[in-house]
């Protein structure tokens, strides 16, 4: 026997007592303790593979479970034919290694020991981190729970990358961590790429443990997946370990935000001072003070302001609405303000570039319009601390970027009920954009509108951004005669489907109602705030996720009227919009039925932001369906992934 086995042992009876004052069994756990019915189970040979000792947690039968603490020191007599056997493998292993495999049972993860105990408890002592192993894999019944669907999801990721030290706990995390290395989950990886995502992910686990895993209360798996959120997976195989830790240390924020820890803040209206209720030219003298002393800077050294496009405006309503905003802001503050756009940004590559070529004019305010835009956003947040950065999305919780968007389901309300007043058959149609934060309240909201204005009103859904859907035969098969389309008139083209239209007795498109965008508005109030000093939070200084979502009450959003409409109906929809204004009214207030069954009680409140924002039901009076992932066109699927309702989105 040596002096070591007399050490692992003391090593155990601590063990075993600590587990003992805490209440805890202190023995090897056994998997037939737990899994029953192992015996029925499918099994799947895996065969032999190197595995990382820090997984095997037990043993398969109770065999000999009692010979070692719960963490696989031994506990037996030193002078018990175990010791001297211990000790013997212990000297052969010091001189040879071990490399006769262990054998085990895999299930969820988790090994156990069916051959070979004190090969691993040497290993365990001598803090080896991997051994080879004959792996027997246990298949559990799939019940829906979420770890059983994660664990499914696992088996998938290990036939292309048979890694096991990987384990996520949250549903299409496997599927983040392929599309980040630019793989599925269907074809088998180069070894090279498995070799490198294994030597990065060790990397981050030993530096995310330094800093401070256990407070952060994130497993390193979901940890290293935030991190590839910003970093890059080459960037880290190339770092030093302090410099790995310092971006760690940058990154603390997104995990607390990411786990629940740290919450999202909402501003649901424009931040009041008594500067902005001045006069328009006293308000402009006091900014460009502040600015000089604020800043140091002059009228010839201005705040600059960057936007950044994923389309062009000649192109896109959307970006057009932002361009008009950009305009704006430089009328209204003249030198002052500088701005500047980088339109056709539809890659990542030139998202990127886009923003670095801002960082290096030394912009100060970086501003992206789509939430497909986020990723690069945050990553160059993250890297660039002295500018600040803003992404028109909603529900994006990053503490250093700060996130804009409308409650357009306030103008959605307004617009169901004006349909359903016209409607003479009951029957609406509604286009949808693509199942992102934000859309299905707007339906929903849409459809409560026209139910509210009359109860026998059914919302027929069909989605822009699925593919392969011919949605105007399915709306005029159903005799559908009025229509919401998109919000935007869409440039270069000459269609009036926007907006609530219907067709008149000439079979001429009539547009009734279009809400409308006052990006203006909202820039307006953001650089007067920004110049001021007034805001009370930027995007980098809180541990909170701030997200403006803006209302009726704000002038981001509104509802212009066809002049054709009578006096009596646009006095209706005037009165209900004010009362939505005010707060007297909300759209999800009192009893909420989904086209499963009732979602919230009159006594339950109205709903919250966060409800919301990510709401992912229909109302019962919408006939359709929120489409899958897969049935969506590929140019919707960059923004859904990111800020979608969907299985397999990064937020869901």
């Amino acid at each position: 026997m040596t002096d070591n086995y007399l050490k692992a042992k003391r090593l155990g009876d601590r063990t075993i007592r600590k587990a003992q004052r805490e209440g805890r069994y202190p023995y090897l756990p056994s998997l037939s303790d737990f899994v029953e019915e192992q015996d029925a189970l499918p099994q799947y040979p895996v065969g032999i593979k190197e595995i990382p000792c820090w997984m095997i947690v037990g043993c398969r039968t109770r065999a000999r479970t009692n010979a070692f603490a719960a963490d696989f020191m031994p506990i037996l007599a030193p002078e018990s034919e175990f010791a001297s056997k211990w000790s013997s493998l212990y000297e052969s292993a010091r001189e040879e290694g071990i490399r006769e495999a262990i054998k085990v049972y895999e299930y969820m993860w988790n090994f156990y020991v069916e051959e070979g105990n004190k090969r691993v408890s040497v290993s365990k002592y001598e803090k080896i981190p991997d051994i080879l192993a004959d792996i027997t894999r246990l298949i559990p019944k799939r019940n829906g729970d979420k770890e059983t669907e994660v664990y499914y999801e696992f088996m998938d990721f290990y036939n292309v990358c048979p890694l096991y030290e990987i384990r996520f706990s949250e549903p299409g995390s496997y599927e983040r961590l392929a599309a980040f290395l630019k793989r599925d989950l269907k074809e088998p990886w180069p070894e090279e790429v498995r070799e490198t995502l294994r030597f990065g992910y060790r990397a981050f686990e030993r530096a995310y443990a330094q800093e401070g895993a256990s407070e952060i209360q994130m497993t390193h798996a979901d940890a290293f997946l935030t991190y590839l959120n910003i970093y890059s997976l080459e960037d880290l195989n190339n770092l030093d370990e302090k410099t790995l830790r310092s971006q760690i240390a940058k990154i603390r924020k997104e995990l607390l935000i990411e786990t629940g820890q740290d919450t999202v803040s909402y501003a649901d209206a424009p931040e009041s001072s008594e500067m902005e209720q001045r006069s328009g030219e006293l308000l402009h003298d006091k900014i460009g003070a502040l600015l000089k002393k604020r800043h140091g800077r002059s009228d010839d050294t201005p705040l600059r302001i960057a936007f950044i496009y994923d389309r062009n405006p000649e192109t896109s309503s959307w970006v057009y609405g932002h361009e008009l905003g950009r305009n704006h802001l430089e009328e209204v503050f003249g030198k002052r303000i500088e701005t500047i756009s980088f339109p056709d940004c539809d890659t990542e590559e030139k998202i990127a570039a886009a923003i670095e070529a801002a960082v290096a004019d030394e912009d100060h305010l970086i501003i992206t319009t789509t939430p497909s835009m986020m990723p690069e956003t945050l990553r160059a947040s993250v890297k660039n601390p002295s500018v600040e950065f803003f992404n028109c999305s909603v529900n994006l919780p990053h503490s250093t970027v700060r996130c804009f968007y409308g409650r357009m389901y306030e103008a959605k309300f307004l617009m169901g009920v004006l349909a359903a007043t016209l409607s003479d058959n009951h029957k609406i149609a509604y286009r949808a954009s693509m199942p992102i934060y934000g859309t299905i309240a707007d339906i929903n909201a849409f459809a409560i509108g026209a139910a509210m204005a009359d109860p026998e009103a059914k919302v027929y859904l069909t989605w822009m951004s699925q593919k392969e859907v011919d949605w105007r035969k399915e709306m005029y098969d159903a005799g559908i005669g009025i229509f919401s389309g998109p919000d935007l008139i869409r440039a270069g083209k000459e269609s009036r489907e926007y907006g609530l239209y219907r067709f008149d007795e000439n079979g001429q498109i009539a547009n009734l109602a279009i809400p409308v965008w006052d990006w203006g508005v909202y820039y307006e109030k953001l650089a007067a705030s920004t110049l001021s000093g007034n805001r009370t939070v930027k995007s980098g200084e809180s541990e909170q996720s701030i997200n403006d979502w803006w209302g009726l009450s704000s002038g981001l959003i509104n509802v212009i009227l066809s002049p054709k409409l009578s006096y009596y109906t646009k006095k209706m929809i005037g009165i209900i919009s004010n009362a939505i204004a005010s707060g007297i009214l909300s759209p999800f207030e009192g009893e909420l039925h989904s086209q499963t069954g009732i979602v919230r009680t009159e006594s339950d409140g109205p709903l919250s932001f966060e409800e919301i924002m990510k709401m992912d039901w229909l109302n019962d009076n919408i006939v359709g369906r929120i489409p899958e992932m897969d049935e969506l066109n590929e140019l919707s699927k960059k923004s859904v992934v990111v800020s979608g309702v969907l299985e397999g989105s990064s937020r869901k």
